[in-house]
Formats: C-alpha cells, sequence, structure tokens
C-alpha cells in the first residue's frame, strides 16, 4: 500500500528539472533568482529595493528575474527597467511551468557564487538578503523564517498546518518551510535534481546532500498589490504527494561507512 502510494506520489510530480550545468564563468559573487508571475505592479519598487540594499555591499551580483507566463505585461516591464539597470536579466517561460520550475530555470542560469531567492511581491523585504549573506559564510544554506506574519488569518493558519505537517513527515524542523527568501551556497545544486513542487523542500533536499542548513528571522510584509497564488487546497493537499516522496526519498537514501580502503 505505502509503495503504491510513493509510486503514485512520483508519477504524479512533472517533469525533472535539470540544473548540474551551472557555470561561473563571469566570476559574480551573488545571483537573485526571483520568479515572476502577473507581479507587474510590484516590480519597479522590487527593483529599486534590491539596488538600495544590495548596492552599498559593494559586491559583483546580477537579479534573474523568471518570468512564468506572466499575461499582465511583467515581462514588458522587466525590459524597460533593465534599460536602467544592467543588473537585470529576464528569463521568459512561454506558459506557467510553476515556482520550482522557475527556481530550476533561474539556477540553470546563474552565475553567483552565492544563490538567493525570494518572491517577486514584495512580502519578502531586500533589506534582509545582507542577513542571510552574513550566515552563508558559516553553512551552506540559509532559511528564512518569517517570525510576524503579516496576512490574513487564514493563510497563516493553513502555512502554520503545512509546516506542521511537512516537518512531521520529513522529519525536519525548519520553522517556515514556504519562506521563498534563502540562500545557497552554488555548489548546492551541483547534483540536485528538482521536480515539480520541491521548491517547498529545498533545505531537506540539501541536508539529504551532507550540506549544512540553518534559519534566521527575516520581516514580512502584507501584500499591497496583485494576488496570492497560493490557498489550502495547494498549500496542503497538491503538495501531500511530494510530501510523501521527500519521505520516501528519505528513508530509502543511501548510506554506507568506509574503514578501509587500500
Amino acid at each position: 500500500m505505502w509503495t503504491t502510494s510513493v509510486t503514485t506520489a512520483i508519477t504524479c510530480i512533472s517533469i525533472t528539472m535539470k540544473i548540474s550545468d551551472l557555470t561561473n564563468s563571469q566570476g559574480l559573487e551573488i545571483s537573485i533568482v526571483i520568479p515572476v508571475y502577473n507581479e507587474r505592479e510590484n516590480l519597479t519598487l522590487l527593483d529599486e529595493k534590491i539596488t538600495k540594499n544590495i548596492g552599498p555591499l559593494h559586491k559583483s551580483y546580477e537579479v534573474i528575474l523568471v518570468d512564468d507566463g506572466s499575461v499582465d505585461g511583467s515581462a514588458q516591464l522587466i525590459r524597460k527597467l533593465q534599460d536602467k539597470n544592467p543588473h537585470l536579466r529576464l528569463i521568459r517561460f512561454g506558459s506557467n511551468h510553476g515556482q520550482t520550475a522557475a527556481f530550476a530555470a533561474g539556477f540553470s542560469k546563474a552565475r553567483g557564487d552565492t544563490i538567493v531567492t525570494m518572491d517577486a511581491d514584495l512580502q519578502n523585504d531586500p533589506a534582509d538578503i545582507p542577513i542571510l549573506l552574513e550566515k552563508i559564510s558559516e553553512f551552506d544554506v540559509v532559511c528564512g523564517w518569517r517570525h510576524k506574519r503579516n496576512d490574513p488569518w487564514i493563510k497563516k493558519l493553513s502555512s502554520k498546518i503545512a509546516n506542521s505537517v511537512r516537518n512531521t513527515l520529513s522529519e525536519e524542523s525548519i520553522a517556515d518551510t514556504g519562506c521563498s527568501l534563502k540562500a545557497f551556497r552554488r555548489a548546492c545544486f551541483k547534483n540536485i535534481k528538482l521536480y515539480n513542487g520541491m521548491h517547498r523542500f529545498f533545505p531537506t533536499l540539501m541536508k539529504m546532500e551532507g550540506f549544512s542548513v540553518t534559519q534566521v528571522k527575516v520581516r514580512h510584509y502584507p501584500r499591497m498589490h496583485g494576488y496570492s497564488k497560493y490557498n489550502i487546497r495547494n498549500r496542503l493537499f497538491t503538495s501531500f504527494k511530494d510530501l510523501l516522496a521527500i519521505r520516501w526519498m528519505k528513508k530509502r537514501q543511501i548510506n554506507y561507512d568506509i574503514i578501509e580502503e587500500r
């Protein structure tokens, strides 16, 4: 019964996204990867906030905006913003493929030694990126923790339930698995193969590869423009199949102890 459920779960997960071809030929220090789906109203201010908070660090960086099939003119606005900001890069999908696919596409093109992920809706604060970068010198992965959520009560409740279920079944202790604001050493993605929906489990996937993970408190703001793409249904039920797959992967992970090699 369990094997059948896991097999079904894995089958339901979409096409794999291979990101092992990461290159760093340009020698950049930071790549910020941001999925964009109908966020036109937020993009100008997002660009301003990133520039304001990353510029003073005096580090070479790029901002990769992955347009996930937006129909509100997001891509057209990004092109205009590029005229004034050479740090911006645009990857555009022909149709909507989901957040994991957008992240995977961004990772495959990222050139920075450190890869930062965040949302485009301005609920994540670019001012918190330096906090993550401070910790990346000690850990391989730094996860943002929205300790004071500014969301409607129903969304906060569904997120709390989702975090509890994911942590229980995946044997994790991440306080906020749904926070997109994270920082990774680029080596973390060398051998990772992503499936649709797996962005929810980045910390677990990295731990399975032997990388160290920590979490830091970050700010969270209410959405001012646009609308959330997540609800109770896709936050809990849709991701449950993915969670079963992660649990199966952890239980079946290969481990061995070499005591001698001659």
